[in-house]
C-alpha cells in the first residue's frame, strides 16, 4: 500500500468516526477495491474490546505498515499493566537547572515529530521572589548562554497522569483511558482529533499533530508500544505515557527523562510500594500537586529538597 493510501486511510477513518461521534451525515469510506489491510484498519474494534488474537493481528499489521514506510524493522508491543503497581512521579524543583535534557531524551525515546516540532515536556522559567506563580503566563522559550540562571527557577510540566482525568471523560470515542497502573493512554487509531481532551486538560499536556509527523528513519526508536511511542498519524493527539514501552517491559527501569536528568531532580516509582523512592519523598518532603483544587488527583508530585 502506498504512503498516500495509508494517509487517506487515516483521514477516512477519523472523518467517519468524527461524523458518527458528532452526529454528522457526511463520512468517507474506503474505496471498494481498497487493500484488505485498509479495510481491517477501518473496521478495527476498540482496543479494550479486542481479544489477544485480534490484538496480535493489529500489531502485525502495524509492523508491516511501519516497515514499508520507514524501511526498517519496528516492533509494536502490548505489555499489560503490572499487578500491584501504581506509578507516581516526583520532581525536585530545587535541583532542576532548566537544561531541557529531559525534553530531548523524551523526544528521542518516544518518536516525537521534529518538523513540526512536538514536545511532551515543557520546561517553564520563573523569576525568583515573585509572589505568584502563573503557569499560563510563564516563560516557555528561554535561551541563555548557560543554565541555571541565578535569578530564575524552573518547573517542567508534562502529563500529570491524573487519577480523575478530565481528558478521559470528554473523549467522544473513548480513545483515551486510564489503565490500572495509573497511566493515561491513547489509542491513535481511535483518536478522531476533535481535541476535546486538550481543552479539558488543565495542564496543557496534550499535543496535536497538525501535520504529518516527521522523523528520519535512522532516528526512530524501533522499540515501541501500541499505546505509547509508536509512530503517530496526522490529526491525532499525543502525550507523555511515563515511557510505557520501558516501564512495563522492564520493571524497575526509569522513563527516559528520569535517566537523562543530570542532577537527579526526577524521581519515579511504585506508589503502592512502601519502600519505593517516590513513597519516601511523599512522606518526608513537603510535596504539592498542580491545581489540586480541581480534584484531578495528579500522580505527579513537586517538592523542594532545599531552599532556592
Amino acid at each position: 500500500m502506498s504512503s498516500e493510501n495509508k494517509q487517506e486511510r487515516g483521514v477516512h477513518r477519523r472523518t467517519f468516526l468524527k461524523g458518527a461521534a458528532l452526529g454528522l451525515a457526511a463520512a468517507a469510506l474506503p474505496a471498494a477495491d481498497a487493500d484488505a489491510s485498509l479495510w481491517d484498519a477501518f473496521f478495527q474494534k476498540h482496543f479494550k474490546e479486542m481479544n489477544e488474537a485480534e490484538i496480535r493481528k493489529v500489531l502485525e499489521r502495524l509492523e508491516r505498515e511501519y516497515e514499508e514506510k520507514y524501511k526498517k524493522r519496528i516492533t509494536v508491543s502490548n505489555e499489560k499493566p503490572l499487578p500491584g503497581v501504581l506509578y507516581g512521579y516526583g520532581l525536585d524543583l530545587s535541583r532542576c537547572i532548566g537544561c531541557r535534557r529531559c525534553v530531548y531524551a523524551c523526544v528521542d525515546e518516544n518518536n516525537q515529530s521534529k518538523d513540526p516540532q512536538i514536545h511532551w515536556i515543557t520546561v517553564l522559567r520563573f523569576k525568583k521572589g515573585e509572589k505568584w506563580v502563573d503557569l499560563e503566563e510563564s516563560e516557555k522559550y528561554y535561551n541563555p548562554a548557560e543554565v541555571p540562571e541565578k535569578e530564575y527557577f524552573y518547573m517542567p510540566v508534562q502529563c500529570q497522569q491524573c487519577e480523575n482525568p478530565p481528558c478521559v471523560r470528554v473523549c467522544p470515542t473513548k480513545a483515551t483511558w486510564k489503565d490500572p497502573d495509573g497511566i493515561v493512554v491513547i489509542d491513535y487509531n481511535w483518536c478522531i482529533g476533535c481535541r476535546y481532551c486538550m481543552a479539558a486538560c488543565p495542564y496543557g499536556a496534550r499535543r496535536f499533530n497538525w501535520a504529518e509527523p516527521n522523523r528520519k528513519p535512522e532516528e526512530l526508536n524501533p522499540n515501541t508500544h501500541y499505546l505509547g511511542n509508536r509512530p503517530r498519524y496526522k490529526g491525532v493527539v499525543e502525550k507523555c505515557t511515563f515511557c510505557v514501552q520501558r516501564v512495563r517491559k522492564e520493571p524497575g527501569r526509569y522513563p527516559a527523562c528520569v535517566e537523562a536528568c543530570p542532577v537527579g531532580a526526577r524521581k519515579f516509582g511504585n506508589l503502592l510500594d512502601p519502600d519505593s523512592e517516590i513513597r519516601y519523598l511523599i512522606e518526608h518532603k513537603r510535596v504539592f500537586r498542580l491545581k489540586e483544587d480541581l480534584n484531578t488527583y495528579p500522580k505527579f508530585y513537586y517538592f523542594f529538597a532545599y531552599g532556592v
